[in-house]
């Protein structure tokens, strides 16, 4: 993994609006530097605490167990769509401008 990914990866995830969230493997394809969501959970569970990470969920709109207590807090603070503790995917996604 090559820092110039991590460094893509990490600005994408900072220029998330408040309120919605992307998934690792939207995020994988935006930043279109080869790597899958895994490669993007990588770098999120080594430098992600620098970012907005409570943005970035899986496809269902959870987030790992751990985390989901402080995330559910910044949802909330943010006004983020959920529904039965998960991130409303419908309605939370947001979609970069490309190009």
């Amino acid at each position: 993994m090559d820092e110039e990914f991590v460094e893509r990866v990490l600005a994408l995830v900072e220029s998330i609006p408040v309120g919605r969230v992307l998934s690792y493997g939207r995020i994988a394809e935006h930043v279109a530097a080869g790597y899958g969501p895994r490669y993007v959970g990588r770098v999120m569970s080594l430098e992600g605490s620098a970012v907005t990470w409570w943005r970035v969920v899986r496809a269902d709109g959870t987030i790992a167990g751990p985390l989901m207590a402080e995330a559910q807090m910044h949802w909330l603070e943010e006004s983020t769509p959920v529904r039965r503790g998960r991130v409303h995917m419908a309605e939370a996604l947001w979609e970069p401008r490309t190009g």
